[in-house]
């Protein structure tokens, strides 16, 4: 009961005059930042951190995290209006919303991922009250071979429930696998794929793949068809949800957090594997099925709610072990060191204040999200009013700003443009987008890790085998044969019936 007294003590902060104003700047600031492609909430983040230099620590935190809710609130408007994702935690939203969007449903996919947004914040935010110091232990516990095998799961089940066939999956795996390999090795300093070019050592942002793909693929994939296709606006449908659409999606609202939750207290990815772990589970469970890649509203709700979950599982570990398991960790890590406040196990004890402080505010930006969201989704659903060859113009101008801001080189729009036409082959020939994203993301990842776990054991693949590791690769192989095992049954009961008649 400690840990709730405290959070009391927090709401008395965080409900100061004065908070609430850092608050609600915050969510404004996140909201209207997450909604262009390619400037996250890492972004906005580190470029407000400057900003904050005159504000008191506690006032600054309270905005920081306002930004970063905000921003994820922001990203998942245009990722299912526009097909162009504002930052990685919201490419899943565009699998389903897009769909439902160009059906005339964009106001309710939009509604429901702001009812997820806040289910899901609201019961990640408890389980961070609660649960930080367990969850702590079991992030310390997990090692090298565990993490690739999480890693491992993740290729396998999106590749796996994506798309016409299980080959054209693994064929956009490769593609973005291949993709994560540009740049210097991070264990050896060796360049590849870089075609000698300086600025590709550093490797391509995942930004710049997710708004190649999506955004510039989609556009490109729009224009070739308007010859053959209407211009017409999209039509926008009617404002709120209905009570089909609230049945549908009040237990993904629920399931959402149980997995965001634990993904974001490690360094496994952030936002990314849950929302698509999520995107599996509601699939899995959904009676819907003909309605999957046309427009399925549990595949908006679910991974919505995994992404805000696991905003509030990053703090976690940021919080309690100073472990950044985000770029947006990453920098409120730097912001706290700006204030010389080390954040570790003794933060609680040393900044009583300012960390329920924070947390509390977390409950409050939640409250002011859903009341700015829920409203304005009509509104943000009017874009798909404007003319299409007006609207992908646009994206293609916003498209092109936000992968210049990334890094600021010419460059990055020369290889948005080659990942843009790769993303119009995909389309062309089949091939689901996501796996390609995902394989960019963790790629490089996966096999830092598996390096690390074969340095570790000698270079003995008994090294990668641990409890919990076998028993991932266990659902794998489960995932895997499940297809195989199913059409045996039904081959078998088939067998059976004709051997009875």
């Amino acid at each position: 009961m400690d840990a709730f007294t405290s959070l009391m003590d927090g709401f008395g902060t965080a409900l100061t005059p004065i908070n609430l104003l850092w608050a609600a700047v915050g969510v404004l600031l996140g909201t209207a930042i997450g909604v262009l492609p390619g400037i996250g909430p890492a972004m906005a983040v580190a470029l407000l951190l400057p900003v904050t230099y005159g504000l008191e620590p506690t006032g600054a935190f309270i905005m920081f995290a306002g930004i970063y809710y905000g921003a994820m609130f922001g990203g998942s408007t245009t990722s299912i209006l526009l097909n162009t994702p504002g930052e990685s935690a919201a490419v899943v939203a565009a699998m389903e919303g897009h769909p439902m969007a160009k059906a005339g449903r964009g106001a309710q996919a939009l509604a429901a991922a702001a009812i997820g947004h806040f289910a899901g914040g609201m019961i990640g935010t408890l389980l961070l009250v609660a649960l930080a110091p367990t969850v702590a232990d079991l992030a310390v516990d997990i090692g090298a071979p565990d993490y690739f095998a999480i890693m491992v799961l993740a290729f396998i089940a999106v590749t796996s429930v994506l798309g016409s066939s299980r080959i054209r999956g693994l064929a956009s795996l490769l593609i973005g696998l291949t993709i994560g390999l540009v740049g210097l090795d991070q264990m050896t300093g060796q360049q590849r794929l870089t075609f000698g070019s300086l600025q590709l050592a550093d490797g391509i942002d995942v930004v710049i793949v997710a708004v190649g793909l999506f955004a510039i693929g989609e556009a490109l994939w729009v224009a070739a068809h308007l010859r053959r296709t209407s211009g017409q606006a999209i039509p926008v449908g009617r404002p709120w949800l209905g009570g089909d659409d609230v049945k549908r999606t009040w237990k993904s609202w629920l399931r959402g957090p149980l997995i965001g939750f634990p993904f974001g207290a490690i360094p496994a990815g952030g936002a990314e594997i849950p929302t698509f772990l999520s995107y599996v589970t509601e699939k899995r469970l959904s009676k819907h099925k003909d309605e999957w890649g046309k427009g399925a509203i549990e595949g908006v709700a679910g991974p919505e709610s995994a992404a805000s979950a696991s905003a509030a599982g990053t703090l976690v570990s940021m919080l309690t072990l100073g472990l950044p398991t985000t770029a947006v960790a990453a920098v409120m890590l730097a912001a706290f060191q700006q204030y010389g406040i080390q954040p570790g196990p003794l933060l609680f004890e040393r900044e009583a204040d300012l960390v329920w402080g924070l947390i509390a505010s977390l409950f409050v930006g939640m409250v002011l999200l859903l009341a700015l969201n829920l409203p304005l989704a009509p509104v943000w659903a009017k874009l798909l009013r404007i003319p299409r060859p007006y609207l992908y113009a646009g994206i293609l101008f916003f498209a092109a700003v936000g992968a210049y801001a990334v890094g600021g080189e010419a460059l990055d729009l020369v290889v948005l443009l080659v990942i843009g036409l790769i993303g119009f082959g995909m389309r062309r020939y089949g091939l689901p987008v996501l796996p390609a994203v995902i394989g960019v993301i963790l790629g490089p990842n996966a096999e830092q890790q598996l390096r690390r776990a074969l340095q570790i054991s000698d270079g003995d693949a008994d090294g990668l085998l641990t409890p919990f590791s076998v028993t991932v690769y266990g659902l794998i192989v489960l995932i895997v044969a499940w297809p195989l095992l199913k059409k045996a049954v039904v081959r078998a009961r088939r067998r059976a019936v004709d051997v009875e008649a």
